[in-house]
């Protein structure tokens, strides 16, 4: 790992910048490691381990100067349906087999690629995550008794449902002040940690007003040990870990997309650059070492890493101390953190799913009524409804057929011939019509992508025409950005039946990416470099002087400036005034008009 730029210029004064910032993470941090730990359905004291070990890794060998990594809430429904399936020695196998997979796509360069899953994704997943934390707070909340966790967002409904009547008046007040806390300190006190102070108070108000009355983190967990677990390796089989397999990889792209858009926020509050496959190894080596110490998985926090940032953070330091004034809270003051009720963390969460819905960015897409809206609904439904993993996979899968939908509608292809009118007789589709095509000469205008989702299409409008035998036929392919092997199969299938009676095709204006495509299938050397022109000019040029002359006498279509002569050249005064010339005699006049056209054929486009 290169350090270069991270540490550059490093001083006493950037030290004291990042033990600001460290500090007011680190305070922040602790409620939240608590809290997402306990609603993944874990003990509290793993989310602040997670904190510690992976925020300091991930500061240290990730790829963003200020990224503040530990749990997350997009991790929420995702690692609870992995304990409930599978159990807690299961999750932190699945988090080292993520961990392996994230440095793995480190390796290979694949941190770009995650960045081109389509926002409207993104957002679905984001939001529907948002409403499960939101809604399984709910009973903590309240105060509700008796109430069954299950995998499932109708179960859980269901269970809030049935148990209304056990709401407890204690543990709803406690909450209430919290929440109020958190959310009047920021207009008050902006750079207090709301969360924090809400926590605290409400937990000394309810053990002052009605101690035993509200489930605490020491009645439901037990005491939070004082110190670091033991290192300590999960049993590994190789059935076990074939059966975590799915649950890691979700946990490696849902981490290694939540720590790369944090990265992106980090970048544009800073205007640095991050390095995204740095990042994700960094990211992996954390995922892999934090398990060993009871952790569940981790990724880039973006509230906390833009609080780092707002905080006056300098270098990865200040992700370091962060951890490290978490362990200091851990050692100090484990015993007092058994007594928080369950109460003052609902709130918490509640407040960190609304801030994560991304509930404007959903109703400006949902408002544009696209095809992306169809996509940010399908996967918000799913992610509620089912799981993150087939929610995930089915809006990837929509939005790709939508995009080679609207792809294959950007492809037009239109036969084309010069206007007599235009300065520079550029070719124009209006001047096609009935009585004005050349028989010998068929020229198209292909624009758009030539890919398997439009070749069909370019094929299809082109054949027609081929019917008609064309001695030439030439293709404007000037405006093709993209070829793939579909698209070129199928203009070798063209090509083929052209030459198949007795045709050539002439090509024009082949960019780079489709000429690349043609060399290596062979089909450039098929047709022939001499066959393929920079300029539509150059290629009627050529075109007219391979036309079967004698198809031309009498011709009224006019398509080109040189069909006047070529259609009246046979009409040469016999021995009595009448009769047609010879073929010899029409070739003679053809070249003579061959030389005019060269003149200024480079002037059609």
């Amino acid at each position: 790992m290169k350090w270069t730029g991270r540490f550059d210029g490093y001083n006493a004064a950037s030290l004291r910048k990042d033990m600001v910032s460290g500090l007011t993470v680190g305070i922040i941090a602790i409620p939240l490691g608590m809290a997402f730990a306990i609603a993944s359905g874990v003990k509290p004291e793993y989310g602040i381990y997670t904190t510690v070990i992976a925020g300091i890794l991930i500061s240290l060998l990730g790829g963003s100067r200020f990224q503040i990594g530990g749990p997350t809430g997009a991790f929420i429904p995702i690692l609870f349906a992995i304990v409930m399936q599978y159990g807690y020695e299961d999750l932190l196998l699945a988090g080292i087999l993520a961990g392996c997979m994230l440095v793995l796509m480190g390796l290979l360069r694949l941190g770009a690629l995650i960045r081109y899953i389509p926002r409207p994704v993104t957002i679905g997943f984001t939001a529907g995550i948002a409403v499960i934390i939101f809604a399984g707070q709910i009973p903590a909340f309240l105060g509700l008794s008796g109430v069954e966790k299950h995998e499932d967002f109708l179960s859980n409904m269901k269970e809030i449902g049935l148990h209304l009547g056990t709401v407890n008046g204690y543990s709803l007040a406690t909450a209430a002040i919290c929440l109020a806390l958190i959310l009047l300190l920021p207009r008050i006190a902006p750079k207090v940690p709301a969360s924090l102070v809400g926590l605290v108070v409400s937990s000394l108000l309810a053990a002052w007003l009605f101690p035993g009355e509200v489930a605490t983190i020491g009645s439901s967990f037990g005491a939070i040990p004082s110190s670091l677990p033991q290192l300590h390796l999960p049993t590994i089989t190789w059935e076990r870990i074939v059966s975590l397999l799915q649950p890691a990889l979700v946990i490696a792209l849902l981490g290694g997309i939540e720590s790369l858009l944090s990265a992106v926020v980090a970048d544009g509050m800073t205007g640095t650059r991050h390095n995204s496959n740095r990042e994700l190894v960094g990211q992996g080596i954390a995922n892999i070492v934090a398990p060993l110490f009871g952790g569940i998985p981790a990724t880039g926090a973006i509230a906390r890493t833009a609080t780092n940032i707002r905080s006056g953070a300098v270098s990865p330091m200040s992700g370091v101390i962060h951890g490290l004034v978490v362990l200091l809270v851990l050692v100090v003051a484990a015993p007092y953190a058994s007594h928080i009720p369950l109460a003052s963390m609902a709130p918490i969460l509640m407040v960190v799913a609304w801030n994560m819905s991304e509930r404007h960015s959903f109703m400006h897409v949902l408002k544009t009524r696209t095809s992306d809206s169809l996509v940010l609904v399908l996967t918000f439904m799913l992610t509620v409804w089912t799981n993150v993993t087939l929610a995930v996979e089915a809006g990837l899968i929509l939005a790709v057929l939508l995009f080679v939908k609207r792809m294959s509608d950007m492809l037009t292809v239109a036969k084309v011939l010069p206007d007599p009118n235009d300065k520079h007789e550029k070719v124009m589709a209006h001047m096609v019509y009935e009585g004005h095509d050349c028989p010998q000469i068929s020229m198209f205008t292909i624009e758009g992508p030539l890919f398997f989702g439009a070749a069909e299409l370019f094929a299809a409008s082109i054949m027609d025409s081929v019917r008609e035998r064309p001695r030439v036929l030439v293709l404007r392919l000037g405006k093709v950005p993209f070829m793939d092997t579909t698209g070129e199969a199928n203009l070798t299938h063209l090509v083929r039946h052209v030459a198949g009676h007795g045709g050539r095709v002439l090509l024009t204006g082949v960019q780079p990416q489709p000429l690349e495509v043609l060399k290596k299938s062979g089909l450039y050397a098929q047709i022939g470099a001499e066959h393929i022109f920079a300029h539509t000019g150059e290629a009627i040029h050529d075109a007219l002087q391979h036309l079967q002359y004698n198809r031309c006498l009498g011709c009224r279509h006019f398509a080109f400036r040189e069909c006047t002569a070529l259609s009246d050249v046979g009409r040469l005064p016999t021995g009595n005034g009448l009769g047609c010339a010879t073929q010899t005699q029409a070739n003679l006049a053809v070249n003579s008009q061959a030389t005019v056209a060269s003149q200024n054929s480079l002037l059609r486009g």
